[in-house]
């Protein structure tokens, strides 16, 4: 067996704010049974009891989850020992369909949430406020000044953007790093081994400005462990139960496609090799990618989220990775087809040798 790549309480720096965290957060997405499928609260609590154990710090939810039930049991949860834990929480979601600024990036959205999430969590500050979507409503500015603020008045410690293109993200950089105002320690964003999309920007831009990549959906939404067959591509099932429900959503994001069943195949022939599940090898090639992302590893069942804390007890091969990134690997979008580095080297630098240079070597 290949020695193991870390441990979870082998802690991580989120960006460069000097925060430590695990290799992997528990997404509590799951807590709670309030949209007809989750973790009943003992079952929430084997969970997190399961993590801790193991010397995991680093919890994910939303204001949003399970209307609200995630952030309320974990309130309850964490009594008692909330310094142990770097409690990140997220606001921008609709939780009142009726209330038209009960959603969005707003200031005002922004401090309405910030106050119910610290009441439910049963908590005076939260370590990381997410930005849970960009809505291309507000500017940067008044997102980041009013996160800011909140950091100076002690609701909220670090800052991140989840699901935001990376140009706004780049541009608040600057913007906080100009004005001093508190940077941007992580990103939050979906990838995994059916969707590397993100290495074309996001990725070189975290690693560039300092910002720690957080992975949510590592799993392809169960497609990289076999859930789904072909069959499913076909089936036209359309009903709102659990497993049917789970799968329209897995096709609506564009997860259970031919080519990610592909994937699936190889991740599931290399798991037989290493004598580990298929979740445990795609985790585990996320951990080994070279922007070090924090895979989100959520959970229904105690036994699931046993399983994807094992992606941590064992490297794969440098062939294994390669044979992943091979089938796994995406036409990179304009401009990085046109300005590729065999391009750059033959038209650019002409027959001089030229050393890659700090920026080239982050691709």
């Amino acid at each position: 067996m290949n020695q193991s790549l870390t441990q979870l309480n082998h802690y991580r720096l989120l960006g460069n704010s000097g925060l430590r965290v695990s290799p992997l957060c528990l997404g509590t997405m799951t807590f709670g049974t309030d949209w007809g499928w989750g973790a009943d609260f003992d079952t929430s609590q084997q969970i997190l009891e399961t993590y801790v154990d193991r010397g995991g710090n680093f919890i994910d939810t939303a204001d949003y989850y399970t209307d609200g039930s995630s952030e309320s049991f974990l309130g309850k949860l964490l009594e008692g020992r909330r310094d142990r834990f770097v409690l990140a929480t997220k606001y921008s979601l609709n939780t009142d369909r009726q209330n038209p600024n009960a959603g969005g990036n707003h200031r005002r959205n922004m401090i309405t949430a910030v106050e119910a999430s610290l009441k439910r969590l049963q908590t005076d500050w939260i370590d990381l406020y997410w930005l849970h979507a960009w809505d291309y409503r507000n500017s940067i500015e008044e997102v980041l000044r009013a996160l800011d603020d909140l950091v100076s008045q002690g609701k909220i410690l670090y800052i991140g953007l989840s699901d935001t293109p990376a140009w706004i993200v780049a541009e608040g950089q600057a913007i906080a790093k100009l004005r001093g105002w508190t940077p941007i320690s992580a990103i939050q964003l979906q990838y995994n081994l059916a969707e590397r999309t993100s290495e074309a920007d996001l990725i070189p831009m975290a690693r560039h400005h300092g910002i720690t990549p957080i992975a949510w959906s590592p799993l392809a939404g169960g497609v990289l462990v076999g859930k789904y067959s072909r069959e499913d591509l076909e089936d036209s099932n359309q009903s709102s139960g659990d497993d049917s429900g789970r799968k329209n959503m897995a096709k609506s994001m564009g997860q259970l496609t031919e080519q990610s069943l592909q994937v699936a195949d190889t991740v599931k022939a290399i798991a037989k090799e290493v004598e580990r599940s298929p979740s445990q090898v795609a985790i585990n090639w996320l951990l080994q990618q070279p922007g070090r992302p924090i895979p989100i590893v959520g959970a229904r069942k105690l036994s699931h989220v046993e399983d994807n804390l094992d992606a941590l007890g064992f490297t794969l091969t440098p062939e294994q990775l390669e044979r992943l990134n091979q089938v796994s690997k995406f036409d990179l979008p304009f401009p990085h087809n046109f300005v590729a580095p065999p391009l750059i080297n033959s038209t650019v630098d002409g027959e001089i040798e030229i050393e890659a240079g700090f920026l080239m070597e982050q691709r």
